[in-house]
């Protein structure tokens, strides 16, 4: 049986891969109250022996992972269903697994520590997708007006909250900042001056 083999409604599969044990426990807890069927592992292969038979409705993944990789993972279980929503979680300026999630048709990239708001909200997108594709919706009647694919996250927005929260967990140190992501200072001085321009961020 797959995702796609019944229908929805009914207790959603969830599949959390995660290494960090505490982290784990919280995405659990928080999912929890969705009274959703949740699996939890701790690496790609141990994802892959949980989903031998079945697969997950939703899978919420961390791309760092020991072993197989979070995106070799993922890219498994895309080929698996096409349909299946992935929420990604990662550390702060990986900006190359980012536009390879994007690729893949990732539902959400969030970067870890993420508040839990955030992962309600994405879970919750990606419920609303599920409820609405089992009913037969189009794929232009499964976005809601403010999941239009112009509102859609881009590479550009994507790139901007992973420097404006580098910068912030640096404290506003922008040498700092810009080594870590790995970009020059000059290039952070110009993406700065561009988010304060356009309202992101105060002079």
């Amino acid at each position: 049986m797959t995702a796609r083999d019944r229908q929805y409604p009914g207790p959603l599969r969830v599949l959390i891969v995660e290494d960090e044990p505490r982290l784990r426990e919280i995405i659990a807890r928080t999912i929890a109250a969705s009274d959703a069927v949740i699996w939890q592992a701790r690496s790609g292969e141990e994802a892959i022996k949980l989903t031998a038979s079945e697969l997950p409705d939703i899978a919420i993944l961390d791309l760092n992972l020991p072993g197989m990789s979070g995106i070799e993972l993922f890219e498994q279980l895309r080929r698996r269903d096409s349909r299946m929503r992935v929420i990604v979680l990662t550390g702060f300026g990986d900006l190359n697994a980012a536009r390879q999630a994007i690729h893949l048709d990732v539902t959400d990239f969030l970067t870890k520590p993420c508040p839990l708001g955030e992962l309600e909200q994405s879970f919750d997108r990606c419920r609303r997708w599920l409820r609405r594709a089992d009913f037969g919706g189009s794929d232009a009647e499964l976005l809601t007006p403010d999941e239009s694919p112009e509102a859609a996250t881009s590479l550009q927005t994507l790139e901007r909250r992973h420097i404006l929260a580098t910068l912030e967990r640096h404290n506003g140190n922008r040498t700092t900042t810009a080594a870590e992501l790995g970009i020059s200072r000059r290039t952070l001085q110009y993406r700065l001056s561009e988010y304060i321009q356009n309202g992101y961020l105060k002079e």
